[in-house]
């Protein structure tokens, strides 16, 4: 696919869903009082981890309320964390990651969250998704953030054929101008969320479907089979 096909595949979604969403939060109002930096983001995107969205808001909310600076949750114990953050799943090891990241944060590196991909992969729970969404969201750097969302509606859509999230995003990156890097998981994972759902894809309803692989063979159906990759 040409770079100018993804970026009028992007322009649609944008018009759609305006601002787009990070873990945690979306632009339909919910969670409006997090704000969108680094400390937050990072926090909402660990908890964000093999669960779902829904689950993810639940449980930022509890620790933001709880502990509403990096400094706090460092000192945190880590078994209260952990039932806070028990909505996202996985409690004891979320919880442990949350706490240990922070304090290495405030530690090592002065309470602020770094900006480089290979620092922020040092830190516990942090992947390439993770780093990416922060660098993303929180400090305006391009980045191609591939969630579960992302990686399968690029497949769904033709966009790249891979099979694992890393892939996806180096894929993404090859095919699409690096000023539009960021805009990929803002507006897919809405479009996952709303339209393009794991198992019930409403095609009939989608503004990208002739310029989609998928939507192009279920034009006449408002819905198409759930399809996951």
């Amino acid at each position: 696919m040409a770079s100018d096909e993804i970026c009028v595949i992007l322009d649609r979604l944008s018009g759609e869903y305006d601002k787009g969403a990070y873990p945690g939060r979306n632009s339909e109002g919910l969670n409006p009082e997090w704000p969108c930096d680094p400390f937050h983001v990072l926090m909402a995107t660990i908890l964000s981890q093999r669960t779902r969205d829904d689950n993810t808001r639940r449980a930022s909310d509890n620790l933001f309320h709880a502990y509403g600076t990096l400094e706090a949750i460092a000192d945190a114990d880590p078994d209260h964390v952990a039932e806070l953050v028990r909505p996202a799943g996985f409690p004891k090891q979320k919880g442990r990651a949350i706490v240990d990241c922070c304090r290495i944060l405030r530690d090592e590196y002065g309470g602020e969250v770094p900006s480089e991909t290979e620092e922020l992969l040092k830190l516990p729970m942090v992947g390439r998704k993770t780093a990416a969404c922060v660098r993303s969201y929180a400090m305006d750097i391009p980045s191609v953030c591939v969630d579960t969302h992302v990686h399968r509606i690029a497949n769904l859509m033709g966009l790249v054929d891979t099979t694992t999230p890393e892939a996806t995003e180096f894929a993404l990156m090859a095919i699409t101008p690096e000023e539009r890097w960021s805009d990929i998981n803002r507006y897919m994972v809405r479009h996952g969320q709303v339209v393009c759902l794991p198992n019930r894809q409403r095609c009939g309803e989608c503004v990208v479907r002739e310029l989609c692989e998928y939507g192009l063979t279920h034009r006449s159906s408002g819905t198409g089979p759930g399809i996951v990759h």
